[in-house]
C-alpha cells in the first residue's frame, strides 16, 4: 500500500479539522474478515479535495453527506473524497476486513494449548486501515466512541472502559487521540481486577497462561502502582485517560504499545520457565515504558513521523529513571548500559544512522519512517537525555517538561515546541546542546592518553567527534591483594569542537582511569594500555557495577573495531565473569561472546576453540554462582547453546537437571533440543514427542525452530517452503523457522539457499508487509555464510531487486554487518 507522504499529511491537516470517530466492529462472522462500519464527523476549512485510508476485503457502502459515492474509485487502499465544500461533512463507510496474521492490524491467534480464539489491534505507525477507514495521520486527533459485537463469551477491552448489552460492547467516549492510538483486543481473556487512585487497574492474558499471569499479578501490579504514583509527583498533568488495561497477547511483534488506557504486551512476558533477576527488571522497564508514553506520546503526540524521539527517548528514560527510584532492582542503569546503549551505538555506526531528531525533510513518509523505530531513537535519545540531566540538572528538565504538557496537552508538537519549553526552564543555551546531540549522527570516540610530567601526571583526552559531553572520569588504585581502590573521581567538560582536552593533575598516575565514569554520556571510550592492563588483571574487582559496564562495553567496541581480538575478549570473560555478580554483565557478554564472535568474528577454524572457552566459562560459572539462580540460568543458557557433546544433552534431558543448575523447564528443555537438532542428534520423531508434552504456542514455535535446525537436505527444503512458498506461517512462526535455519555448524548445508534467498525474501516482503520484511531481513538472513559470497549476493540485490523499504533496511544493517565481521576476521591474520 502507497505510503502517506509528509507533504500530503501537511495539505490534509491544512484542509481538515476531524471532530469524531463512530466504529462498529461484529467479530461474530468467520475466521478470515470482520465487519467494520464507520461514520467520520469532520470540517473543512476550505473547499478542496481529499481521500481516506482504508484496506477492505470489501467495501459495501460509502456516503458522503448521504449521498453515495463509487466503491470502484477505492485505488491503492485510498478513497477519494473529492470536491469538498467548506463546512460540516459527514463520511460513512461499511467494510469488511481482514484479520492479520502478521501482527498488523486486527490480529487473530487461536491457542493450540486450548483452541481458545483472541483479537487485538496493533495500528502504529499506518495499519489503522487494515481495521476502520480514517484520517490516518498524528497531528488529525478526534475523539472516538466504539462499540464491539462480540462471541458471547468473550470479553472486549478497548481505550475506555467497556460497558455490555448482550454480545454488544460500548467503549466510553475518549478524549482527543490520534489514530494510530486507538486499540481492541477480544476473546476469552483471563482477568485480575483492582482499582487504585480512583481508577480501574487489569491485567489480562488468554486463559492458558492464567497460571502464569496470577502467580505475577502482585509484582506487575505493584509497579504499576508505584510508577503511577511517582509519575504523578513528576508531573503536573494528572493521567488522563479513565481506566489502565494491560493485555498480554499473542504473537505481537513489539515488546509493547502504548495505546491509551490499553497497552498490549507481548504475552512472553508471562513467564513458563524460570528467569532471572535482569528479565524480570525488564519487564518492569517495559511497564514504566508504556506508562510513561501516557504523558509522551499520548496526552502530548508528535505531529509528524520525524519526532518519534518525543514519545520513545522519553518513555525509555523516563522509564529506567523512576523504576530506578520505586523497585527493588537496584543495577537498573548497568542493564542499559549494556544491552540498550550498545543497541544504539551498533545503530549509529551503520550506513543506516540518522540523528535522533532528523529534519522534517528527511522523514518524507510513512514508510520511512517506520524504519527509525530503532536504538537510535530509543537508546540513544534515552543517553542524550540523562546527559542533558547530567548538564541541565534535574529541577529544570522537569520544569521544562511540564511546561511542555501544560502548553500542548491532548494537542501535537514538535522538537522546537519541547525546546523552547526547556530553554524557558533554564538559563542554558538548550537550542545550542539540541543542534549538537539531537541533529547529528554517528558516535563520538574518547581516548585518553596519560603521561607523566614534573610534579605529577597529565591526561589527554583525544575527542573525535562533534558533542559537547559532561565527563565523569573514575580512577582507581591497584594493589597486591587483587583490590582495586578509587580515588576522588573527576569532572570535566568537553567541548563540541572535539580536539584534545587536556589536564594537568597532582599526584601518581592511577593504575586504571576509565573515562565515562557513571556512564552518564554516549560515546565510544578507549583505554590507554597501562589501564588496559591493569582491568585485564582486575576488571572484575571493579566496586561499582555501572562503570564494570562500561569497561565491557569499551572491550565490545574494540572487538568490533579490529582493536582487540575475540580471544583476548574470551580470555577476559573466562578469567572475570566467574567472579562477576551483576547478571545484566555476565549475560551482555555471553550474548555478545555467543552470538557475535564465535558464530561471525571468529573464523571457521577458530571457531571450535570459541566455542570451547564459552563452555568452560559457563561451567565456571555454575562452579563459582551456585547461591544465585539467576547467573545460574544465564551460564547454563550459554552452555546448552555452546557444547558440541550431544551425549553430555542427552543426559541432561533424560534427567531433567544440569548438575550445578536448574531443572529443565519448558523452555531449557526446547533449548536443549535445537541444539541437539543443531548437531543432528535428534530427529523427527523426538520433536514431535517434545511437542506432545508441551503443545502450547511456545512449544509449536520450539517444535519448528528444532525441525529447521535438523541437518538433513530434506528438512532444510520443508523449512524454506514453509517460510518462502506460501503464506500460511504466522510471524512468530516464520521467526522461529529462521531462527532454527541458519547454523555455523552447517555451512556447506546451507550454502546453497544464499542464492535462493534474496528474490524469496524480496517477494515474501512485497507480499505480506513489514513485519515479514522485517523478520526475514533479521532472523532471515544467512549470517553464519561470512565469506566474500553473501556479500555479493547482498549487493547485488540492493542494487538490482528493489526491495521494499522494510527489506532494504535490514539488508544494508546485515551487508554492514557481514564487512565488519570479514574485517574483524581479518584483523586475527
Amino acid at each position: 500500500m502507497p505510503a502517506l507522504t509528509r507533504s500530503e499529511a501537511v495539505g490534509r491537516a491544512q484542509l481538515l479539522d476531524v471532530h469524531g470517530y463512530d466504529i462498529h466492529l461484529d467479530l461474530t462472522g468467520g475466521e478470515e474478515t470482520f465487519r467494520s462500519t464507520t461514520t467520520i464527523d469532520f470540517t473543512a476549512r476550505t473547499a478542496g479535495d481529499t481521500f481516506v485510508e482504508l484496506k477492505p476485503a470489501a467495501l459495501y457502502r460509502a456516503e458522503l453527506d448521504g449521498q453515495a459515492l463509487d466503491p470502484a474509485t477505492l485505488a491503492d487502499n485510498r478513497l477519494p473524497l473529492p470536491g469538498l465544500t467548506p463546512g460540516r461533512h459527514r463520511l460513512h463507510l461499511e467494510t469488511e476486513m481482514r484479520y492479520s496474521r502478521t501482527g498488523e492490524g486486527m490480529h487473530r491467534f487461536t491457542d493450540p494449548a486450548d483452541g481458545e480464539t483472541y483479537v487485538y489491534t496493533q495500528l502504529f505507525l499506518d495499519d489503522v486501515q487494515r481495521v476502520f477507514p480514517a484520517f490516518d495521520q498524528p497531528d488529525l486527533k478526534a475523539v472516538f466512541n466504539a462499540s464491539v459485537t462480540a462471541p458471547d463469551d468473550w470479553t472486549v477491552l478497548g481505550n475506555g472502559t467497556a460497558t455490555r448489552e448482550g454480545n454488544r460492547w460500548t467503549l466510553a467516549t475518549t478524549p482527543p487521540l490520534s489514530t494510530y492510538f486507538v486499540a481492541f483486543a477480544a476473546g476469552p481473556w483471563h482477568s485480575v481486577h483492582t482499582e487504585h487512585a480512583g481508577l480501574p487497574f487489569g491485567l489480562h492474558c488468554r486463559r492458558s497462561l492464567a497460571p502464569h499471569l496470577d502467580s505475577d499479578a502482585e509484582e506487575m501490579l505493584g509497579i504499576t502502582r508505584a510508577c503511577f504514583d511517582r509519575y504523578h509527583q513528576i508531573f503536573d498533568e494528572p493521567y488522563p485517560f479513565d481506566s489502565y488495561d494491560q493485555a498480554f497477547v499473542p504473537e505481537f511483534n513489539a515488546g509493547a504499545m502504548e495505546n491509551p488506557g490499553l497497552v498490549t504486551f507481548r504475552d512472553e512476558f508471562l513467564y513458563r520457565s524460570a528467569v532471572t533477576a535482569t528479565e524480570r527488571q525488564t519487564r518492569g522497564i517495559v511497564i514504566a515504558h508504556e506508562m510513561a508514553h501516557m504523558w509522551f506520546g499520548d496526552l502530548v503526540t508528535l505531529k509528524w513521523w520525524d519526532d518519534i524521539w518525543l514519545n520513545e527517548s522519553f518513555a525509555e528514560y523516563m522509564a529506567y529513571y523512576v523504576l530506578n527510584e520505586v523497585s527493588e532492582f537496584t543495577e537498573i542503569w548497568t542493564e542499559f548500559g549494556t544491552s540498550r546503549k550498545s543497541w544504539g551505538y551498533d545503530a549509529d555506526q551503520r550506513p543506516t544512522t540518522h540523528p535522533v531528531a532528523p529534519d522534517a525533510e528527511a522523514v518524507h513518509d510513512t514508510a520511512t519512517a517506520l524504519l527509525n523505530f530503532d536504538g537510535i531513537s530509543y537508546a540513544k535519545g534515552a543517553s542524550a537525555l540523562r546527559q542533558l540531566v547530567a548538564w541541565l540538572g534535574e529541577k529544570d528538565f522537569l520544569a521544562g517538561i511540564n511546561d511542555h504538557f501544560a502548553r500542548h496537552r491532548f494537542g501535537n508538537a514538535t522538537l522546537a515546541d519541547f525546546i523552547d519549553s526547556l530553554d524557558r526552564a533554564s538559563d542554558r543555551d538548550v537550542h545550542a546542546w539540541a543542534r549538537h546531540w539531537l541533529r547529528t549522527s554517528g558516535v563520538d570516540t574518547l581516548t585518553p592518553e596519560v603521561s607523566e610530567e614534573n610534579g605529577g601526571w597529565r591526561l589527554d583526552i583525544h575527542h573525535h567527534g562533534n558533542r559537547p559531553h559532561q565527563l565523569g572520569i573514575a580512577l582507581y588504585d591497584h594493589h597486591q591483594d587483587g583490590r582495586l581502590t578509587a580515588r576522588q573521581p573527576l569532572t570535566t567538560q568537553l567541548t563540541a569542537d572535539g580536539g584534545t582536552h587536556t589536564l594537568h593533575l597532582t599526584g601518581t598516575r592511577p593504575d586504571l582511569l576509565l573515562l565515562n565514569d557513571q556512564d552518564l554520556t554516549y560515546a565510544k571510550v578507549r583505554l590507554d594500555d597501562h589501564s588496559w592492563h591493569t582491568a585485564l588483571k582486575a576488571l572484575s574487582a571493579l566496586p561499582d557495577p555501572l562503570n564494570r559496564a562500561v569497561a565491557w562495553n569499551a572491550a565490545r567496541d574494540m572487538v568490533r573495531d579490529g582493536q582487540l581480538a575475540p580471544a583476548a575478549y574470551l580470555d577476559a570473560a573466562r578469567a572475570h565473569l566467574p567472579r562477576e555478580t551483576d547478571n545484566a554483565i555476565v549475560g551482555g557478554v555471553l550474548t555478545f561472546a555467543r552470538g557475535h564472535l564465535a558464530d561471525q568474528y571468529v573464523p571457521a577454524a577458530g571457531r571450535p576453540a570459541a566455542l570451547a572457552a564459552l563452555t568452560a566459562i559457563s561451567r565456571a560459572l555454575l562452579d563459582h554462582t551456585a547461591p544465585d539462580a539467576g547467573l545460574r540460568l544465564t551460564a547454563v543458557r550459554t552452555l546448552i547453546d555452546s557444547t558440541t557433546e550431544p551425549g553430555t544433552l542427552h543426559d541432561w534431558l533424560r534427567t531433567g537437571t544440569i548438575p550445578g543448575g536448574p531443572a529443565l523447564d519448558p523452555e531449557l528443555r526446547w533449548r536443549t533440543l535445537t541444539r541437539l537438532a543443531v548437531l543432528g542428534a535428534i530427529g523427527t520423531a523426538d520433536i514431535d514427542a517434545e511437542l506432545q508434552r508441551d503443545p502450547s504456542a511456545t512449544g509449536r514455535e520450539g517444535a519448528a525452530r528444532c525441525r529447521a535446525a535438523l541437518p538433513d537436505p530434506a528438512a532444510k527444503e520443508a523449512a524454506w517452503q514453509a517460510m518462502y512458498g506460501g503464506d500460511q506461517l504466522s510471524n512468530y512462526l516464520f521467526t522461529a523457522t529462521a531462527q532454527g535455519f541458519w547454523q555455523a555448524e552447517q555451512l556447506d548445508l546451507v550454502r546453497p539457499f544464499a542464492q535462493r534467498y534474496f528474490p524469496d525474501a524480496v517477494a515474501l516482503a512485497a507480499r505480506r508487509g513489514p513485519a515479514l520484511a522485517t523478520g526475514a531481513g533479521k532472523e532471515g538472513f544467512p549470517r553464519v555464510l561470512v565469506e566474500d559470497a553473501t556479500l555479493r549476493l547482498t549487493e547485488d540485490c540492493l542494487r538490482d531487486s528493489d526491495p521494499t523499504p522494510a527489506l532494504r533496511r535490514q539488508l544494508t544493517e546485515r551487508l554492514d554487518d557481514l564487512r565488519r565481521a570479514l574485517r574483524v576476521q581479518g584483523a586475527q591474520g
